[in-house]
Parts: C-alpha cells; sequence; structure tokens
C-alpha cells in the first residue's frame, strides 16, 4: 500500500508537457486546441511553434489558454507563436471569458529578429486592452526572460511553481554589466518575486498551480460586465473572531484567523503572503459570495503601514474593483511607520495611493475596527470620510489621532514631569483620555463608526450589509 501511495505521489509531481498543463487546468474531456499543430495523438506534447493552445472549462465556465514549451527553441517567441497568443486573447476578449497562459520563455526568437520582437509588442498591446475586461492570469513553469517576463507582469495573476525564474536579464548578462556573480534563482526564483510583489501565489508543482488557478478562478468572475459567481453559503468552524485578538493592544496575533472565523468554511486564498507581510490580501466567500479582504497584520511589524503594504493594499482593492469583489476591510494599525527610511522610499506616495485606491473604488465597502485605529491609518484603512458605505468597530476599538499615553505625553507633559510618579500619572491620565476621547462608542456618538458590534455578530452584519450595498455594476448605473 505504501509503495502505491508513493508511486502516485510521484506521478503527481511529474512536470507537465505543455498540453498536460492545459488539460490539469480544464474540466476534464473539456479541452479544444486552437491553431495548434499536432501530428497525431501519440504526439500530443509537441506542440506547434512552441505554443499548445485552446478553450474549455474551469468549474463548467468557459476559459481560454495557452502553453509556451521550453523544450523548443527554448521556449523563444517567434512570429508564428505570437500570432497563436494573440488570437487567444482576442477570442478571449470577445467571448468575454478568463485567459490563462502557462510561461516558460527565453524571450524573443534571435533569428526572427524585428518580427520576434514585434511580436511581442503584439501581445503586449492585446494584455493592456483585456486589462480590467476578464481575468488574465500567469502561471510561471520554467525559465522566462525579456518578453517573457514582462508579459506575465501585464496580467492580473502571476502564479510561480518552485523551480521557475523570472528575470529580464539572465546571470551571464548581469555578471557582464554589473560585475554581480549572481544564479538564477537568486536573480528571479520564486523566494525572490514572492516579496517583492511580482508573484501573487506560489505553487509547489504544475500540479499544484492548476489546483490554484481553478480555486482563484472560482473566486473571479467571467468578466467585468457579470457578477462573481456565488457558492452554496458554507458556515465557519469558529463563529467568534473575538476569541483570536488579545484585549491588550501592545499583544499581537495573526488576523488571519479572524478572516477565516468570518469566512465561509473559514478557508481563504492569501495574495502575495510574503510581500509586506504586515497587511494581509485575500479573498474569500461571505455566505457564497466572493469579497476582497484587506487586513492590517500585527503579527508582523504590530500593523503599521508602510510603503510596501500601501502599494500591495492599493493593487489588490484596484483588482477587486475591476471585477466587482466587495471590500471587507479589517482595521487594527497604530498608523503608518516613521523614519528617514520610509519618506526615501515614498511613503507619502504610496500612502496616497492606497487613499485613491478605496476612494475610487465603486464597489461595495465595509470597515471593521477590531482595536485600534490611529491617524492616518484610521482614515487610510478606509474611513467614513473617504467612501467606506459603512463602518462597524467592536467595543474595546480605539479611535483617534494618537494612542493615549501618546497623546497625554504631548498635551500633558509638563503635568507627568511635575508628578511625584510620572509613570503612574501618565497611566492614569491615559486611562481617562482614552475613555472620554478614544472609545468605540465616542467613535459612534461623532458619527465616524455606523455601529459598535458584538465580535460575534460581526459574521452577519457584514453579510446583511454586502446584501443590501448592491453590486458595482448597479452602483455605477444609478
Amino acid at each position: 500500500m505504501n509503495l502505491m501511495l508513493a508511486e502516485r505521489e510521484a506521478t503527481r509531481r511529474e512536470r507537465l508537457t505543455p498540453l498536460g498543463r492545459l488539460e490539469a487546468l480544464c474540466d476534464p474531456g473539456s479541452l479544444e486546441l486552437v491553431r495548434t499543430r499536432i501530428a497525431s495523438r501519440s504526439a500530443r506534447s509537441a506542440p506547434g511553434d512552441g505554443v499548445v493552445a485552446g478553450a474549455g472549462t474551469v468549474g463548467g465556465r468557459p476559459v481560454y489558454c495557452y502553453a509556451q514549451d521550453q523544450g523548443f527553441a527554448g521556449g523563444s517567441l517567434g512570429t508564428a507563436q505570437a500570432e497563436t497568443i494573440v488570437r487567444v486573447l482576442e477570442l478571449a476578449e470577445r467571448a468575454s471569458a478568463p485567459v490563462v497562459g502557462f510561461i516558460a520563455s527565453g524571450g524573443a526568437r534571435i533569428d526572427e529578429g524585428a518580427g520576434a520582437l514585434g511580436g511581442y509588442g503584439a501581445i503586449f498591446r492585446r494584455h493592456v486592452a483585456l486589462s480590467g475586461r476578464v481575468p488574465q492570469i500567469s502561471v510561471i513553469t520554467g525559465t522566462s526572460a525579456g518578453g517573457g517576463a514582462y508579459s506575465p507582469a501585464l496580467t492580473d495573476f502571476v502564479v510561480m511553481t518552485e523551480g521557475s525564474r523570472l528575470f529580464l536579464t539572465g546571470p551571464a548578462v548581469v555578471q557582464e554589466v554589473m560585475g554581480e556573480d549572481v544564479t538564477k534563482d537568486e536573480l528571479g526564483g520564486p523566494r525572490v518575486h514572492s516579496r517583492n510583489g511580482v508573484c501573487d501565489l506560489v505553487a509547489e508543482d504544475d500540479h499544484a498551480a492548476a489546483e490554484l488557478v481553478r480555486d482563484l478562478l472560482g473566486h473571479l468572475p467571467q468578466s467585468s460586465s457579470e457578477p462573481p459567481a456565488t457558492a452554496i453559503p458554507q458556515e465557519p468552524f469558529t463563529m467568534n473572531p473575538g476569541a483570536a485578538v488579545p484585549s491588550d493592544p501592545r499583544k499581537v496575533y495573526d488576523v488571519r484567523t479572524v478572516i477565516r472565523s468570518i469566512s465561509d468554511s473559514s478557508s481563504m486564498l492569501e495574495l502575495s503572503p510574503r510581500w509586506a507581510r504586515n497587511m494581509v490580501t485575500a479573498l474569500t466567500r461571505l455566505n457564497g459570495h466572493p469579497v476582497g479582504v484587506i487586513a492590517n497584520q500585527p503579527h508582523h511589524l504590530g500593523g503599521v503601514i508602510d510603503s510596501a503594504a500601501s502599494e500591495k493594499a492599493a493593487t489588490f482593492i484596484r483588482r477587486c474593483d475591476a471585477f466587482g469583489l466587495p471590500l471587507v476591510v479589517l482595521v487594527d494599525t497604530p498608523g503608518f511607520l516613521p523614519g528617514t527610511k520610509q519618506e526615501g522610499l515614498g511613503v507619502i506616495r504610496h500612502g496616497a495611493g492606497l487613499l485613491h485606491a478605496f476612494s475610487a473604488a465603486r464597489v461595495p465597502k465595509v470597515t471593521v475596527v477590531l482595536r485600534k485605529a490611529y491617524g492616518g491609518g484610521f482614515i487610510t484603512m478606509n474611513s467614513r470620510e473617504l467612501g467606506a458605505d459603512l463602518v462597524l468597530a467592536w467595543p474595546g476599538a480605539e479611535i483617534g489621532v494618537l494612542g493615549a499615553r501618546q497623546a497625554v505625553g504631548i498635551v500633558h507633559r509638563r503635568a507627568i514631569e511635575a508628578a511625584p510618579d510620572p509613570g503612574a500619572e501618565q497611566d492614569r491620565l491615559a486611562a481617562e483620555y482614552a475613555e472620554e476621547h478614544l472609545s468605540a462608542d465616542v467613535a459612534a456618538a461623532a458619527g465616524d463608526v455606523d455601529e459598535v458590534v458584538e465580535p460575534a455578530d460581526t459574521r452577519g452584519r457584514l453579510t446583511w450589509a454586502l446584501s443590501v450595498l448592491g453590486t458595482s455594476n448597479e452602483r455605477s448605473q444609478t
């Protein structure tokens, strides 16, 4: 029995052919090839001019797809291959259906010169034309360089398999021009791109990548003009998200536990989990409806917002807005990370980008303040004045310009210094300040919070709110 299981595991981990990747993606028996020259059934792994293209279904819904073959001229792109890929993108646009590309390309084919470069230009243009209209997903299955790196970067989501690489120029050119001795993995492996935002998801192998893409497509609509597909509602395994959150604002916790406790089946698909870990972006479902969740992550850097976190969240918001996914925003942040490094990284520009993304998004947006929201962090994380449709807060949440100790340290500095026990005096004044200025009830009375809800009621209130707020398509027509 153990030998049989081992054989199955070895088979599952086999590297798939280009055609095998398309078949792993599509529902069994649904794949039909497009513009692909195949001599015989026994030679189905040999694509024409280095690409296999086709159309099939995923979960019963149409999808277009193509896969490059690194074994054919290094996966380089020639004019014929470019025409096939462009044709697939055009068909996807015409059918208003998602398109998935399995990318493994050494770049433009040298012996075809400017024609190959023009082929990449045509592909880039089609990607841009489809941007925000139908979901575009790229899966990196080998080494992709030059145009083979830019092409996936123009799509909505990028998945990398372990052992794949993605870079503009290879190690030999880097060594010659820059004098750096670097390996392909160090230059553009999944460990690099999962930490810089280029790659959204990393899969163990081709099979796992196909499964990830099927899961991702299940959260997305066929096109921006259609609502996301719903599923059968499932209750979360844990009903009280507050159980995971310490009352002490100085203690850390993993906000993903909170997300799972409000999500159907306690499941979520986290995007870019290794990039900007102080901000969590995930796709999940509430009562069967796909939603996007953005959350500060106290487990990393205390949940502060920095340049990378701002960029990550803004990118995610724009994706969700393009494809009609309502946004749930979970707030627990002391604000923006200060310092010369952040200013040098352009935190003002990136923070403004996050503000712009929230303010411009047309999809329903609901905010829940879990524990604290101070200063610009409160505004930036989808405050009511910025455009939130509904702002909820848990009873123990604190909302204000500064934390209590910092605030009284400024306002009552002289009184604290003159006290016999400055520390005790600051604690006393901080407790008074928090009760008078920072409590969720005070914010609700001022109209900054719409409702104070118990943690156990959060899922129910979110489900109700999103059910009455309508879709982005409905809102744009009113």
